[in-house]
């Protein structure tokens, strides 16, 4: 489960920490980090308490894919997380 870090967000909006990119290829080549894909799955670190219209389906500790270019990156404690929209998640990974 994934502890509190001070970072409560509000409505249908979550907080999350993006996994690591690859550093090879499937083939086996180290990539460069400008090669590297931008890492489109997250672990949920908080959730809002959702709204009337849009109750939260996910939870902290998910593991999530998001919509390539969505959120808001803050940088809190040394540690950079990113801010959305549920709407935003694409799916949960198991």
């Amino acid at each position: 489960m994934a502890k509190s870090i001070g970072i409560k967000p509000l409505g249908a909006r979550v907080l999350i920490k993006k996994l690591e990119a690859e550093e090879k290829s499937q083939g086996g080549i180290l990539l460069t980090s400008s090669a590297k894909e931008k890492p489109q799955i997250a672990e949920i670190v908080a959730v809002g308490p959702g709204t009337k219209d849009e109750p939260m389906e996910v939870k902290a500790g998910d593991k999530i894919v998001f919509s390539k270019y969505a959120g808001t990156d803050i940088k809190y404690e040394g540690e950079e997380y990113t801010i959305m929209n549920q709407s935003d998640i694409l799916a949960t990974v198991k």
